[in-house]
């Protein structure tokens, strides 16, 4: 792979995370879709113990309905996959699996604590467990596409 394509791969991979951050930003702190709105007249809301507000929405999935459980629980998951992939793409400090799903544990920790400051969600622990599941998934995605791409192009690419 010549040094030409490694820059746009590079590139791309920064506009996409770029991207992926801004949307991110925008469904965790704006949109009034997912329970962002102004709880400030009902006071803060938090979970503290694990696996309670998954365990609550399957057990009323049928009130629900399936698109609550799939949003909040694949939902949260499937929001830190592209952080797990992109970060040790772009960084590679990031290229172990260790540092890569610790940055998405603490980046989950940061959007918790900042939603139950501002008012603009609840801060779960559930919501931590699986964003941080999320961002190994990623991870996963990576050097399973690192592994395929050295196989092509050898281990010196």
């Amino acid at each position: 792979m010549s040094k030409k394509e490694k820059f746009v791969i590079r590139v791309v991979s920064v506009l996409l995370l770029a991207v992926y951050l801004s949307v991110l930003l925008y469904f965790l702190f704006f949109s009034e879709r997912y329970g962002r709105g102004d709880i400030s007249a009902h006071g803060n809301r938090f979970n503290l113990i694990p696996f309670a507000e998954i365990r609550r929405f399957w057990q009323n999935r049928e009130s629900l309905g399936m698109s609550a459980v799939t949003v909040n629980i694949l939902g949260n998951v499937l929001a830190f996959i592209p952080l797990g992939f992109l970060m040790p793409a772009i960084f590679a400090r990031f290229r172990k699996g260790p540092g890569a799903v610790a940055l998405g544990f603490f980046l989950s920790l940061l959007v918790e604590g900042m939603q139950l400051l501002t008012g603009v969600g609840s801060f779960d622990v559930d919501d931590l467990i699986l964003n941080t599941l999320g961002t190994a998934a990623g991870y996963l995605m990576f050097r399973l596409c690192l592994s395929i791409r050295r196989r092509q192009y050898g281990k010196k690419i």
